[in-house]
């Protein structure tokens, strides 16, 4: 091979390179972009499951009784007339 062949692919490599590799962003770069990206869209994914079943519940306390009454009594400590409310106390320390 001449010099100017050797010349050429020596200056075909390094313009090479210097794509994947040189300015802002190489290749490597774009792939983490990519993988985070990925990852990213999972996350929003897995947010847009737990919206839709919180609004879901939201929904059903709205305008379900049955939902409202197990809430009221839940988180209320309410009871319907005729019953009786027991609380269990932890033991105190002498």
């Amino acid at each position: 091979m001449s010099r100017v062949a050797i010349a050429r692919l020596v200056i075909i490599a390094l313009a090479a390179v210097f794509a994947l590799q040189g300015g802002e962003y190489s290749i490597w770069n774009w792939w983490e972009l990519r993988r985070a990206e990925q990852r990213e869209a999972a996350a929003v994914a897995e947010l847009e499951e737990v919206v839709d079943s919180l609004e879901k519940a939201a929904i059903a306390i709205e305008r379900d009784p049955r939902v409202q009454e197990r809430v009221a009594r839940e988180s209320f400590g309410m009871i319907k007339d005729g019953e009786f409310l027991f609380r269990v106390l932890p033991p105190s320390e002498p």
